[in-house]
């Protein structure tokens, strides 16, 4: 699979031939004004292919072509003054990935004093079209409709204009997930749990969405690689657990060796498939080498979900896949469900047994036995934390009663307060509109009961990433 992650994003600015001869050093302006977008994108972690200013339609056809070699994954078209949308179109077509395009005006206005006492009429048109970036944005919004291309707009400023570099920041961002989600790998070990059937899913309708593989695999065989770890490579796991978690003192010697082994186990499965996430579940019930393994996995999933490498337990694949597009924003992504409400203090409590993200934990992890897994076969160690404090976005890819599916998008803020110390994630959340307005707009979309927390607010960008990858997307707070 292709390991690429960072961006390539195309520029072009767009130009009239016929001015440069008429207005001297009009050109030589404008194609500073595209070194200047392209600097600013450089700085969002990306490669910028910029093809500076296509003034001809000849040119559009070889800059087209150079995009599409390049394999750019999203096109910025910088309006720099009015150009023919003949010189849009072919460039367009050809890179076939999503186009934004930028209006952005020079300053933020004309200096019209200095500008009407110009003395040259052919100075004050050149000055003119200097800043004429927005005219041909209608000419270009009617070619990309009637054409049936979609295409996004950031409009303000070219200088000291914050709003526009967010902006262009989230369609990077968004870009890179969606390259990170067309190359995942997929683990998917096990089977549902019996009648959950919410969280059945369509994987072919999963691949035609975001892309990727899915890499289909027997619980018996994390089962027999367990059998081949080393002392030396449990003592070793055993460090990285005490340096991660809080051990608790009643966690015995011998369930910590038990976690390490199968944790070292489930490193060796994800470097034979390359797996860049995991949905899993298995009763474990009547194979009791497949039972020990399981049951004993949390600490090893947790693990492998703090690098980068999320993993849904109760073979959630949906929330396995909403885990990895806020891990690969690198906003964490740690699986969850609501599960009570607090009316005195107005916040839902959220939370789930099995893996946690460390990457998102409010203080150090507790690290606990537990002497029986609620519905599920075994006992064994658990994690308790809290998401920390702060702002929170809420993701649910959701599979729609149409063949389709959606992403469904809130956000929040995790706040302190009592939690059920019980050996899981416990988080308490406050929502705007307050939380009987967040669980019953959020339950009008019709997710699954389980969904992945990322810290900080990302609507913007998840949207950008709906648009992306032409899904649905929906913010009920």
């Amino acid at each position: 699979m292709n390991k690429r992650t960072s961006v390539k994003a195309g520029l072009f600015g767009i130009g009239l031939q016929a001015y440069w001869d008429q207005f001297t050093g009009l050109k030589d302006r404008l194609t500073g004004y595209i070194n200047a977008v392209a600097k600013n994108m450089e700085s969002f972690d990306a490669e910028i292919i910029n093809l500076g200013l296509i003034d001809t339609p000849e040119k559009a056809f070889e800059a087209g072509s150079t995009f599409k070699c390049a394999d750019v994954d999203i096109l910025f078209l910088y309006v720099s003054t009015y150009a023919l949308s003949a010189t849009v179109l072919p460039v367009v077509r050809k890179a076939n990935v999503p186009v934004i395009v930028l209006n952005l005006s020079p300053e933020a206005s004309i200096d019209y004093a200095s500008f009407n006492k110009l003395k040259d009429r052919t100075a004050m048109t050149g000055e003119w079209l200097a800043h004429c970036s927005s005219c041909s944005v209608p000419e270009i919004a009617n070619l990309f409709t009637r054409c049936k291309i979609p295409f996004y707009q950031v409009t303000g400023m070219l200088n000291h204009d914050p709003h526009v570099w967010s902006e262009v920041k989230d369609w990077i961002d968004a870009a890179r997930v969606a390259r990170i989600m067309y190359h995942n790998r997929l683990g998917i070990m096990g089977n549902y749990y019996s009648g959950m059937m919410d969280i059945y899913t369509d994987l072919t309708l999963q691949c035609a969405t975001f892309g990727g593989h899915m890499e289909v695999i027997e619980v018996d065989e994390l089962s027999g690689l367990r059998e081949l770890v080393t002392a030396e490579e449990i003592t070793a796991k055993l460090q990285e657990i005490e340096k991660t978690f809080e051990v608790q003192p009643d966690c015995s010697p011998s369930e910590l060796n038990r976690a390490a082994q199968t944790a070292v186990a489930l490193d060796k499965l994800v470097h034979k498939y390359q797996l860049g996430s995991l949905a899993y579940y298995h009763k474990g019930s009547g194979n009791a080498a497949n039972e020990n393994t399981v049951s004993s996995v949390i600490v090893g999933n947790s693990l492998l979900t703090g690098k980068n490498i999320p993993v849904a337990g109760e073979y959630e694949i949906k929330n396995a896949q909403a885990m990895k597009i806020m891990d690969s924003f690198g906003t964490g992504g740690s699986f969850t469900e609501y599960y009570a409400m607090d009316y005195n203090d107005d916040v839902v409590l959220m939370g789930h047994d099995g893996p946690c993200h460390p990457g998102v934990a409010e203080g150090r992890i507790k690290l606990k036995p537990l002497q029986v897994y609620h519905g599920k076969v075994g006992n064994g160690l658990s994690v308790e934390m809290s998401v920390c404090y702060g702002p929170v976005t809420l993701l649910s890819v959701v599979e729609t009663g149409d063949g389709a599916l959606k992403l469904l998008i809130a956000e929040g803020e995790s706040v302190p307060g009592p939690i059920l110390e019980i050996g899981n994630t416990n988080s308490r959340y406050r929502f705007p509109g307050g939380a009987r307005s967040f669980v019953e707009s959020w339950n009008k979309q019709g997710p699954a009961h389980h969904c992945a927390i990322g810290r900080g607010h990302i609507a913007s960008k998840i949207k950008k990433l709906g648009e992306i990858l032409k899904v649905a997307t929906v913010q009920v707070c």
